[in-house]
């Protein structure tokens, strides 16, 4: 490991347990609610929920399971920012830091034009420029409590109650959004991108980015990896085909991962050789080794998400206990 990539860890008073997220499946609200709740009592620090168009609303989700726990935090990996108005994402965030303060990481981003114009039925031309202002608006109306924005998509003046220093992080596929969240954001998360990816192109961005805006520091980087308990290498294959295949339909994923040097296949199918670097694989102490090593490389943080072999919901206790005890 380079001196250029220690500069850019966590500050060794963080254990590894702190800078290991568990990502929580929001298909049914009650039930995310339990397992967060069962997490903390677990000894996990950090969870992480996805906002799909079909699923019931994270940040609800979360205002629930933080007046059910106490400590753990609660971070969003995305909430998509087209079908929000940044002032009505910030009265969201606002509440949950009233019922939590200090435990929410509001993490956005633009989404795929594939969602956003195919289901949601909105337009987007310029997904990075919108994201620039929505930023903007939303990290003012946090933390300065006043807005008065008058820009190309919004138009805002107003005056909120009260201030709430909450993280703005921002979803990063390609190199400029790495740039944008070294400039702007409060943190970087990444979302299947292989980790060589993410130190030979994702740091590096943010670290010039960050430099060029005058910052003080690198924003953190969340890279984002699927645990599958299990030894089993067709066994994993498999699994990994079925829950990552889908991404070769988004141009912006196709775009990362032959950047990443696993360009697709002639029948734009996902290469063993990809799905293979986005796994970690093993028993609960090979796993717990992978994740101390990809710490290592310059990574500040870990979101986690199970890849189920056998029996989701065993696996899934036995992966929560695993990012307990680290």
């Amino acid at each position: 490991m380079t001196k250029e990539d220690s500069d850019l860890q966590v500050p060794p008073g963080r254990s590894t347990q702190e800078r290991v997220g568990l990502v929580v499946d929001g298909i049914n609200a009650n039930a995310a609610v339990k397992t967060i709740a069962a997490a903390e009592a677990a000894g996990v620090k950090q969870i992480w929920m996805t906002q799909t168009p079909f699923w019931p609303d994270t940040l609800t989700t979360l205002a629930a399971a933080a007046t059910k726990t106490s400590t753990i935090r609660l971070g969003t990996s995305i909430v998509p920012t087209y079908p929000r108005h940044p002032l009505v994402m910030a009265q969201q965030a606002l509440s949950l830091y009233d019922i939590a303060p200090g435990r929410l990481r509001l993490g956005i981003g633009p989404s795929h034009q594939t969602i956003i114009e195919g289901v949601y039925g909105l337009p987007q031309t310029t997904p990075l420029a919108h994201l620039r202002e929505y930023v903007n608006v939303l990290r003012i109306a946090l933390w300065d409590g006043k807005v008065d924005h008058h820009g190309k998509f919004f138009n805002v003046k107003v005056t909120l109650p009260h201030t709430a220093q909450i993280p703005v992080l921002i979803s990063t596929l390609g190199v400029k959004a790495f740039q944008l969240a070294g400039e702007i954001a409060d943190g970087a998360l990444s979302w299947v991108c292989p980790i060589q990816y993410l130190i030979r192109t994702g740091i590096p961005a943010l670290r010039t980015a960050a430099a060029a805006a005058n910052r003080q520091s690198t924003p953190p980087l969340v890279g984002y990896i699927s645990v599958a308990l299990s030894k089993d290498r067709d066994s994993v294959l498999a699994a990994g085909h079925q829950s990552l295949d889908m991404y070769s339909r988004f141009p912006f994923y196709a775009k990362m991962f032959a950047d990443a040097g696993f360009p697709l296949t002639a029948s734009q199918m996902i290469p063993d050789s990809l799905v293979e670097s986005l796994i970690v694989s093993g028993n609960e102490d090979t796993v717990a080794a992978q994740f101390i090593e990809l710490l290592a490389t310059g990574l500040d943080e870990l979101m986690v998400t199970l890849m189920p072999i056998k029996d989701p919901v065993d696996e899934f206790t036995q992966l929560m206990h695993l990012m307990g005890q680290l």
